[in-house]
């Protein structure tokens, strides 16, 4: 084995003379001193070090953790819960379980628009503006058109850079990939675990156009709507759909030279709302002025939605509507466990491909392949209930 020492090679400046030289050698390890590790880490000088982090975490781990607000368990946490594996799924119900009485108290506010609305911008504003009042706040991004776009959302929290500075504040996108009901099912949980967390706004951002607009409406109390002044009449569809949807519609960029157009298209909206049922039973939606890039009308805008928060809860609107959303929450996650089973058991992927042929070539239509496919599913299922109820583990 070679040996190493600390003296100089021949060619290295004696420290007169360093400053001739465009390089020097520094000494080895055996040569710090109090003012180089100074230099390099305070907390190697004093042994001041924080200990490290587990590497695997038990579910106790994980609820004192995220109870406790910290957020790098908390992280791990919605790691955990966006995870596939099975083994995950099973600890992260767990911490769930753990959690669950610390949920359910903070708001949830829904935001979407159309791209280049202005959303990240706005939701920064309203995330810093909330923080100085003394709220603690999440956002979350939800993409169920992620297994198109594969994650390209983590750009949200590079947008939002104040903001994520802050340590009122959590920023999270949402995992990529997956079914509608996979990201849905995440993102819903990912909400709870910072609810448990300490956060008492969780601001939920809609990163797809269509069909993630009606998953985050299932998600959240407030469902605000964020639009442009002149967007075209080639929105206008899309508009309406998501207008029935929205408790509150924010005309953004309502500053400068905008500012008139920004008013034309607030009166523009408040025509349409009139021939649009209310999204929520006893409130009635309005159009709002607002600028992100200024901050204004962020203040009026959180005045509108406690005072949404007020009159539902006086109604009894806001209870209901949590609880039609868990009702739902549990339905959605029993159809896509059953899709799951099907696609997934063995003999029907057997089948599938003879099945798909036989309909393609026009020999049975598409309800008898149905029929038959759910036909070799019962088989299958029944038969695997027999052979469990037999088996020799079974009859202790």
């Amino acid at each position: 084995m070679a040996e190493y020492t600390t003296s100089k090679p021949e060619w290295a400046p004696d420290k007169d003379d360093e400053n001739k030289f465009a390089c020097g050698v520094m000494s080895g390890i055996d040569g710090i001193t109090d003012t180089t590790v100074g230099n390099l880490n305070p907390a190697l000088k004093n042994g001041t070090m924080k200990p490290k982090r587990k590497m695997v975490l038990s579910v106790d781990d994980y609820v004192k953790g995220v109870s406790a607000g910290d957020r790098v368990t908390l992280a791990r946490a919605i790691t955990l819960i966006e995870s596939n594996n099975p083994k995950h799924f099973r600890k992260a119900q767990e911490v769930l379980q753990g959690l669950l009485p610390r949920t359910g108290k903070a708001l949830r506010i829904g935001i979407t628009g159309v791209p280049g609305a202005g959303k990240s911008t706005t939701i920064e504003a309203f995330g810093n503006m909330l923080c100085d009042m003394g709220h603690r706040v999440a956002v979350l991004a939800v993409d169920p058109t992620s297994s198109v776009t594969r994650g390209s959302i983590l750009g949200d929290k590079t947008r939002m850079g104040t903001l994520s500075r802050r340590q009122e504040a959590f920023i999270r996108p949402s995992p990529a990939g997956g079914t509608l009901g996979g990201v849905a099912r995440k993102s819903r949980e990912t909400m709870l675990l910072c609810e448990a967390a300490g956060y008492d706004i969780i601001l939920v951002e809609t990163v797809g156009v269509g069909q993630s607009e009606t998953t985050v409406r299932s998600m959240v109390d407030f469902f605000m709507l964020i639009v442009l002044t002149g967007a075209g009449d080639e929105l206008q569809g899309i508009k309406k759909g998501i207008m029935e949807l929205a408790d509150a519609i924010v005309v953004n960029k309502a500053d400068g030279d905008n500012l008139l157009k920004a008013k034309v298209a607030r009166a523009e909206y408040e025509r349409m709302i009139e021939f649009i049922r209310p999204a929520t039973e006893g409130w009635r939606t309005h159009a709002y002025l607002a600028s992100a890039y200024k901050k204004t009308g962020l203040k009026e805008l959180w005045d509108v939605i406690r005072a949404f928060d007020k009159v539902t809860h006086d109604s009894g609107v806001f209870k209901r509507r949590r609880d039609s959303q868990l009702l739902d929450w549990v339905h959605s996650m029993i159809d896509e466990h059953l899709h799951n089973l099907f696609f997934d058991d063995p003999v029907v992927l057997g089948r599938m491909p003879e099945i798909k042929d036989a309909v393609l070539r026009g020999i049975i239509s598409p309800t008898q392949a149905v029929a038959e496919l759910i036909h070799i599913f019962d088989v299958q299922r029944a038969t695997q209930r027999h052979v469990d109820l037999f088996h020799p583990d079974n009859q202790k």
